[in-house]
């Protein structure tokens, strides 16, 4: 007999720790004017000190930010840094197949000082693109779900989907990400409707210039409300309806490139989300191995409703809450 547990979709604890996190480390205008010192674990703060009175200032609190974030929330990020320091240091080189950490490991050995960093550079750079990929990701997860459960036509043909491509004898594999289109569309329709990130990331100006007849002074802050973007009814048909099918139509150029601006919910252009292919990739892993394993059905009695915190990253204001049954053949699965 199948046994079903109430669980939230996503817990989302330390949510506002990975948005403090995320401010303090990616957006580096925060510390324009502020007086930042380490993360204070147990009051989940940043302390205040000193001023920074220069970038040099600023650099080395983000270093330091950076190495408290690595060693409170991923030790196990420097157990692998350790490793490969000291497997360089006995061999006096790396693999031949290097990955992205092992390139800035290098990148530490170089005696020129304009490419060189040392290893608490490397530490900041790993705490964020850890912590910048973390909250947006719980957070997208949530609104798919939520929007699945809302609308259960589609819930049923994603989970078709995953049948015919997965079998209920066998769990999600990276293979079988590329041949689940209709799932591809849920992912995007949700990313229209609740952009992780409704307003980018802030961009400041080198110089003034003038774009599309409006005059943008340098050094400004420059906000792009992809939120509205995404919702303008003269480019969308029934903006505000959830209809994935709109993404099937592979001439409409809606991808995640960026290179269609009615549809950015990474950015676009040179400073489009350099991880965005990652993001796509484990989302659509997250949601298929889900959707798969288990079947989805809100409590009894109870609606969803969607309305959202408004913040640097949307968030629903009340957690999703749903009933996961499971749903494979083989009950061994879940066990491994």
């Amino acid at each position: 007999m199948k046994k079903a547990t109430m669980v939230h979709v996503i817990s989302m604890p330390a949510v506002n720790l990975c948005l403090i996190c995320i401010i303090a480390v990616s957006l580096r205008s925060v510390l324009d004017e502020a007086e930042l010192l380490p993360f204070d674990i147990k009051t989940k703060r940043f302390s205040l000190k000193q001023p920074l009175a220069n970038n040099a200032a600023k650099e080395t609190a983000i270093m330091d930010i950076g190495e408290e974030l690595l060693h409170f929330l991923f030790p196990e990020v420097l157990v692998c840094i350790k490793y490969l320091i000291s497997k360089n240091e006995g061999t006096g080189q790396m693999e031949q197949r290097r990955d992205f950490l092992q390139l800035l490991l290098e990148l530490g050995e170089q005696d020129g000082a304009a490419t060189s960093i040392s290893i608490r550079q490397v530490k900041a750079m790993i705490a964020d693109i850890l912590v910048g990929g973390t909250d947006t990701t719980s957070t997208m997860v949530e609104w798919v779900m939520a929007e699945l459960m809302q609308r259960l036509e589609a819930m049923r043909k994603v989970n078709e989907e995953l049948t015919e491509f997965v079998s209920l004898d066998s769990l999600v594999e990276e293979s079988h990400l590329p041949k689940l289109h209709y799932l591809d569309t849920v992912i995007k329709d949700t990313f229209r409707l609740h952009p992780a990130l409704p307003f980018l990331v802030p961009r400041c100006p080198s110089q003034s210039s003038t774009v599309g007849g409006y005059y943008i002074p340098k050094g400004c802050m420059v906000w792009l409300n992809v939120w509205v973007i995404h919702r303008d009814p003269k480019i969308w048909e029934n903006p505000l309806e959830f209809q994935p099918e709109r993404f099937l139509n592979e001439s409409s150029n809606l991808d995640y490139s960026g290179n269609n601006f009615n549809y950015i919910p990474f950015g676009s252009g040179r400073r489009i989300c350099a991880r965005f292919p990652l993001a796509e990739k484990s989302l659509m892993y997250i949601l298929a191995s889900l959707l798969h394993s288990f079947e989805w059905k809100l409590p009894h009695g109870t609606e969803l409703e969607f309305s959202d915190n408004f913040g640097i990253v949307t968030k629903k204001l009340n957690p999703t809450v749903a009933v996961p049954t499971p749903g494979l053949s083989n009950f061994e699965l879940y066990t491994k």
